[in-house]
């Protein structure tokens, strides 16, 4: 539902190509949202059949003809009962990333930190892009600093345990019999 919400609250704003909406979400909501360029055009074409969307095409000089998309009358208000869902709803976000963390004692020492530093990394990069895009006003900017605010937290617990795995032999060992899973 958050996808279709996505590319639905986008046409709303105003009319965009397939490029355009795609070229958005990578730029500004990449890190957030996963959504695939062959996912979201398959969805503007369900949407179209649904009579959510309309399109119409467009040859602009030798450029391959591209299509328009518009929001239809019947898509916002299938967007405002998305949308009035997601708000009433609580969904904690799922970080399947983070699930090979339960396993890194399964590597030596040595290729677990600059695996982590990698990481680590990777997401000062995030920060920094969405940092320096501040061109959204409103409601929309909210989508942003929410990530933000996300890769921030995350930036500081993988600080948190690099220098924890750094300052001793792991130092993260857990005793199974008094470990509250096996009681």
């Amino acid at each position: 539902m958050e996808r279709k919400l996505l590319l639905l609250g986008l046409l709303r704003q105003h009319e965009m190509y397939g490029y355009q909406i795609n070229d958005l979400i990578d730029a500004h909501l990449g890190a957030n949202i996963n959504l695939t360029k062959p996912t979201a055009y398959r969805l503007l074409h369900n949407m179209a059949e649904q009579g959510w969307i309309s399109y119409r095409e467009e040859k602009v000089g030798k450029r391959p003809t591209r299509r328009i998309y518009s929001l239809t009358e019947k898509g916002d208000a299938e967007f405002q009962e998305m949308l009035r869902c997601c708000l009433g709803q609580y969904q904690p976000s799922e970080h399947t990333s983070t699930l090979c963390l339960a396993f890194f004692d399964a590597l030596p020492p040595e290729e677990v930190l600059p695996l982590l530093e990698k990481r680590r990394l990777t997401i000062e990069e995030l920060i920094v892009a969405n940092k320096s895009d501040q061109s959204h006003h409103g409601a929309f900017q909210l989508t942003i600093d929410h990530q933000i605010r996300h890769l921030v937290t995350d930036l500081e617990w993988l600080s948190e345990v690099i220098t924890r795995l750094e300052s001793s032999d792991w130092g993260l060992e857990v005793d199974i019999k008094n470990h509250p899973s096996s009681q």
